[in-house]
């Protein structure tokens, strides 16, 4: 039986009606929720067999931020975003002595000099759960937290970790573009006032799972994954409006073709916070997801009009072989990483021993340019791309699906695991934390 062609006008056609029709799709909102329901109802449409499943996580919510720098004796306003899981001012203007936070600051015995100040700290990320409680336990006013990867003039948005805040307690961060803060540096700022009315609510996010029964309930389950949340003000039409793209039009395209194996096809909510779905998700399942599953593929922003293409791999020497020499006998040539990358739904997977592959696309030694910012839109991306990916990738999981034996080794090397059990820990708590 032919497997039916994916489109690139139905592609187009999804991606408008996330970006365009929706929008922005913080996790826990009502953007997700529609989102999650789009999903969900594209699957029923082709006779999918869907399930929701809920989690509880914390909702952004903001309703207003104001950051006001001195300069030369003058306050002058600046831009910001308040990160996910940390808190806002109470709607109170928060007034504090700049200072600057080196990554070296860190050797330091005692952070006590920051204790009260409006602190540009020069990352986007906390390297580990020691380095936030010693800066969390000076008591610093605020934080605005420098994106180090991209210097340019862009406001984006992130997260802090939840395991963090959680606990050790939150503080107020938000992000300011690299520009700004070299201009604060160079200009000599004096002291800085934050406002921030609103934050972090307790809220519930939603995993859609799609099910593709296989004739033979004894052989392994495969996986495709995707994220449909987006960060604050991001309409993510690559970050992750593609992912989301992938399972839809992979579960359509497979879901007319004989399987001898199971395909299971998840979108998350939560990951921008750091896979929260996903880790919830494998947390519920993980159980059988040990004992079944030879596979993940995740699709996450791969779409990019500029760049280059990879596949991330927590996985054996020859399945990653296998994965890349099948795009390339199909005419398309992506590098292979191996790296255990935990800021993807993937990492979950890979810390119950599942193989897993993250398909991105990069178009800076960064990432993307475009990363989380307001425009990661459609015009971003290479549709023709993102469509002749999706009929290779859909080709393969059929290929999986109907082989009586699979053609590698479903396992991940022993040292790969030891680093992914030390970064499960560490960031998320391991099976034991949120």
């Amino acid at each position: 039986m032919s497997m039916k062609p994916i489109l690139a006008e139905n592609v187009e056609a999804h991606l408008r009606v996330l970006t365009e029709g929706i929008g922005v799709r913080l996790a826990g909102s009502e953007g997700e929720r529609r989102a999650v329901d789009y999903i969900a109802e594209q699957i029923r449409s082709f006779g999918g067999d869907v399930q929701i499943e809920s989690f509880a996580m914390n909702e952004r919510a903001v309703a207003e931020q104001h950051l006001n720098l001195c300069i030369d004796g003058r306050w002058q306003s600046f831009p910001c975003s308040l990160l996910s899981n940390t808190c806002g001012t109470e709607g109170i203007t928060v007034e504090a002595p700049v200072a600057f936070f080196e990554p070296n600051d860190f050797l330091r015995d005692d952070l006590s000099c920051f204790s009260g100040k409006a602190v540009v700290f020069f990352n986007c990320f906390f390297e580990s759960q020691e380095h936030y409680r010693r800066l969390h336990a000076a008591n610093p006013a605020f934080l605005m937290a420098v994106d180090v990867r991209y210097p340019d003039d862009s406001l984006r948005a992130d997260g802090m970790f939840p395991l963090y805040t959680r606990t050790f307690g939150p503080m107020t961060v938000v992000n300011v573009p690299y520009l700004d803060a070299w201009c604060w540096k160079e200009q000599h700022a004096s002291a800085a006032r934050l406002r921030v009315l609103g934050g972090m609510k307790p809220g519930t996010s939603q995993n859609v799972i799609a099910e593709l029964p296989g004739d033979d309930p004894d052989a392994e389950m495969l996986l495709v994954s995707c994220h449909h949340d987006t960060q604050a003000d991001s309409v993510g039409a690559d970050d992750n409006g593609t992912g989301v793209v992938a399972v839809l039009e992979l579960a359509r395209a497979l879901a007319g073709v004989p399987r001898r194996r199971t395909v299971r096809l998840i979108s998350f909510g939560g990951e921008e916070q750091l896979s929260v779905g996903s880790a919830d998700y494998v947390r519920k399942h993980r159980t059988e997801l040990s004992r079944r599953c030879a596979l993940l593929l995740n699709f996450d922003s791969f779409g990019s009009l500029l760049g280059w293409s990879e596949w991330s791999c927590c996985c054996s020497d020859d399945m990653g072989r296998h994965l890349t020499q099948f795009f390339a006998d199909h005419g398309e040539y992506l590098r292979i990483a191996r790296e255990e990358v935990p800021l993807a739904d993937h990492f979950p997977f890979a810390a119950c021993g599942v193989p897993c592959a993250w398909l991105g696309r990069a178009n800076c030694v960064a990432g993307r340019f475009f990363h989380h910012r307001t425009d990661d839109t459609i015009a971003r991306l290479d549709i023709p791309l993102v469509t002749r990916y999706l009929n290779i990738s859909a080709a393969y999981l059929r290929q999986l699906a109907q082989q009586n034996a699979l053609p590698y080794n479903p396992s991940i090397p022993k040292e790969q695991s030891v680093q992914i059990e030390k970064t499960w820990q560490e960031l998320f708590g391991g099976w034991d934390g949120i």
